[in-house]
């Protein structure tokens, strides 16, 4: 490694290529540098938010935050991808339903293009709900609970209990992660039971998800793919994933 700002910017891909890495996997991966020089390095990029330090190892940012991480890095990464998959999503959001709309920052994009229309649409989302207050039509609704002021998203007990009482339309989730064997994840508990409930409560279940995600693992499952009806993607999705999609009866966009 040619420089300590080119090998440590290559320990935070490999940390978020894996989500989460023991200490040993870390010496492993880089053989030629000393433990001492691996924790400094450890450390000093817990210190500026680039990953997080934990017992005996690493995790990605994005794993311990959840979907939307730090949510201002996150919207600079993907764009194009995440904008079009926005659009591609506008034909499903139709007048006078009931839609809830998670957190995230493809999420944003697709507020962001909202049509002016009366839709009563429930958000776990402060962007999305700043997004959608610039509209005069439809009627928003913030769920209750504790706000991640990382990714300025709501979620806790209160926002899950609020969600069980309404029945949607439709349903449009972001997600952190996809793997054949462990269907979506994220790295948030409750935030997993709060997209949970949400897609008990849908008739019509969308995932919008970028195609960096897929291949990848995180903590806590929210659902199998064969769960939801729709996977709206970018122009990059691989041809393994759309055999799986195929498989399981999904629709891919």
């Amino acid at each position: 490694m040619d420089t300590m700002e080119q090998r440590r910017n290559a320990i935070v891909e490999f940390i978020n290529e894996k989500g989460n890495i023991t200490f040993a996997q870390l010496e492993k991966k880089f053989p030629n540098v000393s433990q001492m020089t691996l924790r400094t390095d450890l450390k000093a990029l817990d210190e500026i938010r680039k990953i997080v330090r934990v017992h005996g190892g690493a995790k990605s940012v994005e794993v311990v935050l959840g979907t939307d991480d730090y949510i201002g890095q996150r919207a600079v990464r993907n764009v194009e991808e995440k904008e079009s998959i926005a659009k591609k999503a506008i034909e499903f959001i139709r007048p006078n339903i009931t839609i809830f709309l998670d957190s995230g920052s493809t999420t944003t994009e697709l507020a962001k293009i909202w049509p002016d229309q009366p839709d009563f649409i429930f958000t776990s989302s402060m962007l999305c709900a700043m997004e959608l207050s610039k509209l005069k039509q439809p009627t928003v609704f913030v769920v209750g609970g504790e706000l991640n002021k990382y990714s300025m998203s709501v979620c806790g007990l209160q926002a899950i209990e609020s969600l069980k009482k309404i029945n949607f339309d439709l349903a449009v989730l972001g997600v952190t992660n996809y793997s054949a064997d462990t269907g979506f994840s994220c790295g948030v508990l409750m935030e997993s039971y709060l997209k949970q409930t949400a897609l008990k409560q849908a008739a019509e279940k969308i995932v919008l998800m970028d195609s960096s995600k897929i291949g990848k693992k995180s903590t806590f499952q929210i659902c199998w793919l064969k769960e939801v009806d729709m996977i709206i993607s970018d122009q990059n999705i691989s041809s393994d994933f759309q055999i799986e999609c195929e498989n399981a009866g999904v629709g891919l966009l």
